[in-house]
């Protein structure tokens, strides 16, 4: 068990949290979460800044769900806290296209979550639902599976750009040129096919 003094900053922490969790102690998850808590509630905030008034899915309930997903993963390997938040956002948007492909399946089409590439994090909108973001996202895994990890990261996951070039081991520029260009490709599939 990693052993921190309770001045230790909370970047040490954090690391130590994560040491002892991918060690076997699941103690640990409960001395991580309040310190990543804040940061996967912005997150997970940025999917609902304009909700939908009959939204069922809350922030605080995606942050738990995706927290659960990752603690209990036994196979985890989370180098520090950007990391971790990294692969929660990932978790996350898994969670919200299942919920979004459930709603639009019990609906049939009524009611989607709506997100825009406008901004650098998800914003909830009427352009493009979140099933078929999470679907042209696949697509570009397939062709150019950085440029999907980068909009990953920086759309779901909130990372800065400095947070993604330290995470892929690219330079900023790498990581800004790939950005437009996952971006634009991504705003050509879907408006594709809202036509």
């Amino acid at each position: 068990m990693c052993s921190l003094d309770d001045s230790s900053n909370a970047v040490s922490q954090t690391v130590c949290a994560l040491a002892d969790l991918r060690s076997g102690d699941q103690s640990a998850a409960a001395r991580l979460l309040p310190l990543v808590y804040e940061h996967l509630r912005a997150i997970a905030s940025s999917y609902f800044h304009r909700g939908q008034p009959n939204q069922t899915l809350q922030p605080t309930a995606l942050v738990h769900e995706a927290f659960i997903r990752m603690v209990g993963n036994p196979d985890a390997d989370w180098k520090d806290k950007a990391h971790f938040c990294a692969v929660c956002a990932t978790a996350m948007r898994s969670i919200l296209t299942d919920h979004a492909r459930a709603r639009n399946a019990d609906k049939r089409g009524g009611g989607w979550n709506r997100v825009t590439l406008a901004g650098a994090q998800a914003r909830v909108d009427d352009d493009v639902d979140i099933a078929m973001l999470s679907e042209a996202l696949d697509r570009l895994e397939r062709l150019n599976p950085r440029h999907a990890r980068i909009i990953e990261l920086r759309f779901f996951g909130g990372l800065t750009v400095e947070q993604i070039a330290d995470h892929l081991e690219v330079s900023k520029t790498t990581v800004e040129g790939d950005w437009r260009m996952a971006r634009a490709w991504l705003s050509s599939q879907l408006s594709e096919r809202r036509s």
